[in-house]
């Protein structure tokens, strides 16, 4: 598959290519290169583009700014939002797919070597989970699916 004489890239689920517009703005924005936690100049110019960037995704998920959170990436963000759960709710019970990515694997091993209980639940030859299985799994103590 050709488009362009250049191949049709297939492997979204690794990367993705950027959107033109977002790439213009993400290269206006390495000019604001201050440390956002410093007082100087250049630290209070990128916290206002961070406080600016955090207000218009609140806007388009019609959210508070202060509910947005900035991560590194996938695997943080994971990480945040499993042991997050867990720290807020206390022990109790967690339902995932078997074939979730490793991110959120290792911090599922780590909880249930903590005391949580992890239901992992089979998927069919599509990937997908039956929607059954999961109501049939979720217990008074479940905290998270």
């Amino acid at each position: 598959m050709m488009k362009d004489n250049l191949p049709i890239y297939l492997d979204h689920n690794a990367t993705t290519p950027i959107d033109k517009e977002v790439k213009e703005t993400i290269t206006n924005s390495l000019d604001v290169f201050g440390n956002p936690s410093s007082i100087h100049y250049y630290g209070i110019k990128a916290k206002e583009l961070i406080d600016s960037s955090r207000q218009s995704v609140a806007s388009v998920l019609s959210c508070k700014k202060d509910e947005i959170i900035f991560t590194s990436g996938g695997t943080e963000s994971n990480n945040l939002a499993i042991f997050g759960i867990a720290i807020l709710k206390g022990k109790g019970h967690i339902i995932s797919s078997s074939i979730e990515h490793p991110s959120v694997m290792m911090p599922l091993k780590r909880l249930r070597d903590n005391g949580y209980t992890v239901t992992l639940l089979p998927v069919d030859s599509k990937g997908l989970i039956n929607p059954d299985d999961v109501k049939k799994t979720i217990k008074k103590d479940t905290i998270l699916i």
